[in-house]
């Protein structure tokens, strides 16, 4: 197979889509998000990317908080729109009905079958966009999403954004258990 040169570019692999809960100006505000990763297990944090033109960026830099929501596949409208208009012209509180853990500033979504309270620990500042690395303060979610005491992918039914293509894409079947699937190919 021949290897066809590809532009540098972040969007050349699907991410999962999150919605990302914060406080503008004292009010609940809500943007699409997909630049997310894990960067620790003790204490558990995550990192997100965000533009440094996005009125959730100011949101996070005056607050140190915010929250991550895992929309499911039935959700794709709403998180299409919170990506789709600024916080600084449109009001987004009343989109979704809202919950609060620890945080104050870290508004979650009640229809989002997970969701997730961060408190800001670091930023890193990038050229165009801010890495912002959170603890994560709680870990919400509902009896029903769960399965054997852990989160059910096929309970939650998240979905991926794929670019430079554009799509939302609904999670496929299991393929096989990781950490398990390549034990065969180790040599003793």
């Amino acid at each position: 197979m021949k290897r066809i040169f590809e532009q540098k570019n972040l969007f050349c692999l699907p991410w999962a889509q999150t919605i990302l809960g914060t406080h503008l100006n004292e009010k609940v505000n809500f943007m699409a998000l997909d630049w997310l990763t894990r960067v620790n297990i003790t204490p558990a944090m995550l990192g997100i990317c965000v533009n440094k033109n996005n009125a959730s960026h100011k949101a996070i830099v005056d607050t140190g908080e915010f929250s991550i929501n895992l929309p499911t596949a039935e959700m794709i409208e709403k998180t299409d729109y919170v990506g789709l208009v600024s916080g600084r012209h449109v009001d987004k509180s009343d989109l979704f009905q809202v919950f609060y853990g620890e945080l104050k500033s870290a508004p979650m979504i009640t229809e989002c079958p997970l969701t997730i309270e961060c408190k800001l620990s670091q930023t890193v500042s990038l050229p165009t966009h801010t890495f912002f690395i959170a603890e994560i303060i709680n870990i919400y979610t509902e009896d029903e999403i769960l399965s054997e005491g852990k989160p059910d992918i096929k309970k939650i039914r998240p979905f991926l954004l794929t670019m430079p293509d554009n799509n939302y894409w609904a999670v496929g079947e299991n393929l096989g258990k990781a950490w398990s699937a390549g034990q065969k190919l180790r040599k003793s």
